[in-house]
Formats: structure tokens, C-alpha cells, sequence
């Protein structure tokens, strides 16, 4: 067992609804539930008081309404607390350089390097956890042990708003004891195969013959068995490289005409040539993802040459991605449907000063495609000054949701 390492797992507390109950502070104490509306709409996270009534992430909106009636249903927004997060990873960067990032609210920090310069580990996770809240009003618990899994469950322990270090002595007598679908990877389903032989707690998964589990896990046993012993290996990975850049649409109602279907998909790419342009990225791919009534997901993938990106160059790829599929359908359904690029490349050096190009111009939509056009400019500059979507292309307004 390696205990060289020192480990942070930050994880904000509700995140979301936590944002929405300090700007407005009517629904401090009350059932804030995050979720999108519609019969196929699912929660992204609830307040402590929502979950009392049994509302939990990755619930279908029609289950919470079921169970907590009275909650106070908000639509997400994305965009304000990526804001935020951004402002929680620079406190986050004043400890470490190793920061792996797993979500806009929750991260793992290897401050092994930091000990000797802010005192011991305990010292980091109270300067981080005030530092935070010093910054956005937010509480967040902290994790501290010798590798990821154990730093994870420790967070998980100590919510909400708490601190642990899980030390090498603690971890059976905290660990031995829960249900074993608390332990990372072991989800419902699992669960159930492993209560199925007997096996209900960490201890037992644990202490059980490897072949008793093998036969309820297969392959999965070796890994199961590691973590319940509160081993883990896998390291920080600090800066991961973003591999691809998408965005999807799940529809209220499933989507059967093509007009439809183009209007959504040029909303996907002027979202996705954004997030490009923001990041200086340029695409060499471009993949549509359809899924189809009941729930398959297929996915079309095409080379974009040249890398670029290029609203209307991404948008015309797809679209002869996703007309090719269509075309194929005798009675073409989308449920959901979805754009993505990767592959990325450098931007090219423009070398000398790029003209004027005339907005209303009667040309191509991409006469180079390396380079934003003019429309592109004029959308990202109003976009980042007057909020996303302020301004879209005409064919992305209309159609039904």
C-alpha cells in the first residue's frame, strides 16, 4: 500500500441548489430541487431539505414532483455556475498545481508537495474549505487520505460542510461498516448480485473467498475487492487535455420533422464553434449522436479538412452526416440528438491582417474555413458582452422544443 501521497477530494455541498439559496435568500431552508422540466426532464442535484424526501440526482423530474410536491423546481443554469466554479478552482490552484477536475463542483488535489509549505494536510483542507467560502459564500467538505477512493469517501463522510482524513489506521473502522453500495463503483445493480451471495457490507465484500465474489461479479471481482480494502493506485491527473467539445438536446417530444431536426442542430453548432473559438481550439472531426425512441444511441462521424472552427463549416458537415441517416429512416424519430468535435489542432497564424468581410455578403458560407467569419466574430463578441444566445443565426430560432 502506497502512503506517500497526500490527497484532497473537494466537493461543494449541493452545489447548484446551494448557488440558487444564496442569491436568493427566500429559499434558504426550503426544498430546492435543480431540474429540467418536461415528461423526460431529470434532476442535476436538490438541496439537503429536497432530499430528505428521498430526491437525489439523476432522478426523473416526474419522480421528485411525486415525492416532494411541494419542492421549488428551478432550470439550471450552466453557464452562472461554470462562473463560479472557476472562481473555486483558483483557491484551489493557490494549494496545488495537481488539480484533477471531475465536475464543476468536486475535484481531487494531490498536495503532496504543499505539505511542508502550508503545515500538514489538515491545515490545507481548513484553508481551502474557508478560502472558498471566503470566496463565494459556500460551503464545500474535504476528504484527506493517502489515495483518490479513500479521499472520495472520506468527503462523502464527512457531509455536509465537514472535514476528514481518512488516516491509514481509520480506514477499516470507518470503511467495514457502511452498506457496500457507499463503496465507488458499486452501484444498485451490483448491489443486489452481491446481496444476492450474502454479501451486504464493505467488511464482508472485503473478507469474502475471491471466488464467491468472482461469481457475482465476473471480472469486476479483483476491483471490487481492492477498493473495499481501500486500495487504489490510479494517480491525480493533473490538466487533463479536454478531448472533445459537444453539446446534446433531449427532447420533450420526440422530433420527426427534418426542419426541426436542422434548426437544432445549427443551435448545437454555434454552441460547439464557440466553446472552440473560446478554448483557440480548431476541430479535425465532427460526430453527430441521434437516439431514437425507445433509447438507442447511434453515433455519424466525418473528418472536418481543415481543421477549423468554423460555425457554418461544422454545421454543413453535420448536417450532411445527420441527412444521410434520415434519409435511410422510413419513419425518421429523434429523442435526442447531439454534436461533437474532436481532434483538436493548434489555431493557424493568421500572417498578414485579415479584411473587413461584409456581414450580408451574397458568398459561401465558408470561403475559408480555417479562420471565424465574420458572422462568428460578430456572435462571439455580443454573446460574451450580453450573455449566450443574445444573438443566433435566423435558422437556429425556430422549431419546437
Amino acid at each position: 500500500m502506497d502512503l506517500s501521497r497526500t490527497i484532497l477530494h473537494v466537493d461543494m455541498d449541493a452545489f447548484y441548489a446551494a448557488v440558487e439559496q444564496r442569491d436568493a435568500p427566500e429559499l434558504r431552508g426550503k426544498p430546492v430541487i435543480l431540474a429540467h422540466t418536461g415528461p423526460r426532464g431529470v434532476v442535476s442535484t436538490a438541496s439537503y431539505e429536497a432530499r430528505v424526501f428521498g430526491v437525489h440526482s439523476a432522478m426523473p423530474t416526474a419522480r421528485a414532483l411525486k415525492l416532494c410536491p411541494q419542492g421549488i423546481y428551478i432550470e439550471p443554469r450552466i453557464s452562472y455556475y461554470a462562473a463560479i466554479s472557476a472562481q473555486i478552482f483558483a483557491v484551489f490552484n493557490q494549494v496545488t498545481p495537481e488539480i484533477e477536475g471531475l465536475s464543476l463542483d468536486e475535484a481531487f488535489l494531490d498536495v503532496t508537495a504543499s505539505l511542508n509549505l502550508f503545515g500538514g494536510a489538515q491545515n490545507i483542507a481548513e484553508f481551502v474549505r474557508k478560502e472558498v467560502f471566503k470566496q463565494v459564500q459556500l460551503n464545500c467538505s474535504v476528504g484527506i487520505a493517502h489515495n483518490k477512493l479513500l479521499a472520495k469517501m472520506a468527503s462523502e463522510l464527512s457531509k455536509p460542510n465537514g472535514l476528514l482524513h481518512l488516516t491509514p489506521e481509520l480506514v477499516h473502522p470507518r470503511l467495514d461498516p457502511l452498506p457496500v453500495n457507499k463503496l465507488y463503483t458499486i452501484g444498485r445493480v451490483t448491489a443486489e448480485k452481491l446481496a444476492n451471495i450474502g454479501i451486504h457490507s464493505i467488511a464482508q465484500l472485503r473478507l469474502a473467498p475471491a471466488a464467491l465474489v468472482r461469481k457475482a461479479l465476473g471480472n469486476h471481482c479483483e476491483t471490487a475487492q481492492r477498493f473495499a480494502a481501500g486500495i487504489d493506485s490510479r494517480p491525480v491527473v493533473a490538466d487533463r487535455a479536454e478531448k472533445s467539445v459537444g453539446a446534446e438536446h433531449t427532447f420533450a417530444q420526440d422530433l420527426s420533422a427534418l426542419s426541426d431536426a436542422r434548426m437544432w442542430l445549427m443551435r448545437l453548432a454555434e454552441k460547439v464553434s464557440a466553446r472552440l473559438r473560446a478554448n483557440e481550439l480548431e476541430a479535425h472531426t465532427i460526430t453527430v449522436k441521434i437516439r431514437v425512441p425507445p433509447f438507442e444511441t447511434l453515433t455519424r462521424q466525418a473528418p472536418l479538412n481543415p481543421a477549423c472552427a468554423n460555425t457554418d463549416a461544422i454545421f454543413h458537415l453535420a448536417e450532411q452526416l445527420l441527412l444521410h441517416w434520415w434519409q435511410a429512416q422510413k419513419q425518421p424519430r429523434l429523442r435526442l440528438l447531439g454534436l461533437s468535435a474532436s481532434r483538436f489542432a493548434a489555431p493557424a497564424v493568421v500572417l498578414t491582417a485579415p479584411q473587413q468581410a461584409d456581414l450580408f455578403a451574397l458568398a459561401p458560407p465558408s470561403t475559408n474555413p480555417v479562420q471565424p467569419s465574420a458572422t462568428d466574430q460578430l456572435n462571439d463578441a455580443i454573446n460574451q458582452k450580453f450573455g449566450a444566445h443574445s444573438l443566433r443565426r435566423a435558422r437556429a430560432l425556430a422549431g419546437k422544443d
